[in-house]
C-alpha cells in the first residue's frame, strides 16, 4: 500500500518564529514550541503506526489480554482449524493463553484427519455463554454464526478473507482478495520474524520459532482453499507455501491430505453424478437424504469435473435442513451471489461464498413456506429450477 508523504516540519523555525512573535511573552513562545514539538511527534506515533506490518498489529492487540477465544467457523475446514492454531502461536509468543473453539460438527474425512493427525485440542460450543473468555478472535469468517446467542458477541478481533461487514473491536484484517486465509497468518508469523522449524530441527535459533505442526496446517490450509495452488491464488500463497516450507513435516501432510473415504460418501458421489440434470453447461443434482452432510460439497467437487460442465450445484437433506453447495469455472457465474439469490426468497436459508465457491442451508420448513404449501407437500425438487435460473441469471 502507498502511505502518504507526511511533511516536513521545521520545528526550529517554528520555534524562532514564536520567539520572534512572542519577545514580550515568552511564556507564549514556550508554549508555541512545545506545541509543534508534539504535533511532530504526534505525525511520527501515527506513520510509525500505519507503517507496522498487521503481524506486529495483531502480535500487540494479543498483548493486551491474558486470555483469547480463537473462534472458528461453524463445521471448521483446514483453512479455519490453520489460522486458528497460527494465532494460537502468535499468542503463545505474549504470553496470552489462546482456546480453540467452534460452533458446529466435525464430520469431512479431511477435515477430521487434520484435527487427529496435528493432534489439536478443539472445543465445541452451542451457546455463546460457554466462549472462554469476553475476548473472541474469530478467524476465517467476520461474523460469529452458528451457535445460540452468537448475534449478541462483539469480537475483539477479525481475521478473514470472506466477504462481509464484520469487524473486531481492536483489530480487524479483511483480505477477500486472497486465496486462503491462512496466507494471512502464515504472513502474520513472518512479520514478527518467526522462523519455521522442521520435525527435526533442534529449533536452535534466534527469536521466535514456528513448530513443524503449525507450519504444516497453515500450508495445507493454503493448499486446500486453493485445490492445492491451482484455484482462486495470488502472489501471497504461493510466498506464504516457500516461507512454511522449511518447517513442513512431510508425513503429517501426506496423512492429512490422503485419509481414508467413508463408504456413504463414495455413494453420495456416485448419485450426484448418475443423477445429475444438465441444462447447457450447468449441472444440478439432488442426491436426497444424507447422514453427512460433508459429503454434499465433496460430490460437487466431482460433479465439476464432468466434460463439458462449467458450474454445478448439489444438494441434499440431512434432517430437517438441505444443504447447498456449489462450484464454478464458469466467468458468467458467481457462485457465492448466485446462491444467495435462491436463499433470498425463502425464510431462514442463508447462502454465500466466492466467485468459484458457495454453499449454503435451506430449512425444510422455510422451503415450504416459501412455496405456499405445508412441509409434506415440498420437495427438494423444486429448487432445481430456481438454481438453474440463478446459474443463468434469470432472477
Amino acid at each position: 500500500m502507498q502511505l502518504p508523504v507526511v511533511p516536513e516540519l521545521r520545528v526550529r523555525e517554528v520555534v524562532q518564529a514564536a520567539e520572534t512573535w512572542g519577545l514580550s511573552s515568552p511564556e507564549l513562545a514556550g508554549a508555541a514550541a512545545l506545541g509543534a514539538i508534539a504535533l511532530v511527534a504526534s505525525l511520527w506515533l501515527v506513520v510509525r503506526w500505519i507503517r507496522r506490518p498487521m503481524g506486529s498489529k495483531l502480535k500487540r492487540a494479543l498483548s493486551k489480554r491474558e486470555e483469547v477465544a480463537i473462534l472458528m467457523h461453524p463445521n471448521p475446514d483446514p483453512d479455519a482449524m490453520a489460522c486458528a492454531i497460527g494465532v494460537a502461536h502468535l499468542a503463545s509468543g505474549v504470553g496470552t493463553d489462546a482456546r480453540l473453539q467452534f460452533a458446529g460438527q466435525i464430520r469431512h474425512q479431511e477435515n477430521r484427519a487434520f484435527r487427529t493427525v496435528l493432534d489439536l485440542e478443539l472445543e465445541q460450543i452451542d451457546h455463546v455463554r460457554e466462549l472462554a473468555c469476553e475476548d473472541v478472535i474469530l478467524v476465517d469468517h467476520n461474523t460469529p454464526r452458528g451457535f445460540e446467542g452468537a448475534e449478541r458477541l462483539e469480537p475483539y478481533a477479525v481475521v478473514d478473507h470472506h466477504p462481509g461487514n464484520g469487524t473486531g473491536e481492536r483489530f480487524t484484517d479483511q483480505r477477500t482478495d486472497y486465496g486462503a486465509c491462512a496466507t494471512i497468518v502464515a504472513e502474520y508469523l513472518e512479520d514478527v520474524g518467526g522462523t519455521p522449524v522442521g520435525p527435526d530441527d533442534d529449533g536452535d535459533v534466534d527469536g521466535m520459532t514456528v513448530p513443524s505442526e503449525v507450519s504444516t496446517g497453515l500450508l495445507y490450509g493454503v493448499q486446500s482453499d486453493t485445490k492445492h495452488l491451482t484455484s482462486g491464488c495470488t502472489g501471497a500463497e504461493f510466498e506464504a507455501a516457500a516461507y512454511l516450507y522449511e518447517g513442513v513435516d512431510e508425513d503429517l501432510l501426506d496423512r492429512i491430505a490422503n485419509p481414508q473415504v467413508s463408504a456413504e460418501v463414495l455413494e453420495v458421489k456416485s448419485r450426484a453424478i448418475s443423477g445429475r440434470d444438465v441444462r447447457g453447461s450447468f449441472a444440478v443434482s439432488d442426491v436426497g437424504r444424507v447422514n453427512n452432510a460433508d459429503a454434499v460439497p465433496q460430490a460437487a467437487d466431482e460433479l465439476l469435473q464432468l466434460e463439458g460442465v462449467t458450474a454445478v450445484v448439489v444438494y441434499g437433506r440431512r434432517d430437517e435442513t438441505v444443504h447447498l453447495s456449489g462450484r464454478s469455472r464458469d466467468d458468467r457465474v458467481h457462485m457465492g451471489k448466485a446462491l444467495e439469490t435462491v436463499a433470498d426468497d425463502i425464510p431462514g436459508a442463508s447462502a454465500g461464498g466466492h466467485a468459484r465457491m458457495g454453499g449454503g442451508q435451506v430449512p425444510v420448513e422455510g422451503a415450504a413456506y416459501a412455496n405456499g404449501g405445508e412441509a409434506a407437500m415440498w420437495s427438494q425438487a423444486e429448487l432445481a429450477d430456481d438454481v438453474f435460473a440463478a446459474l443463468n441469471g434469470d432472477v
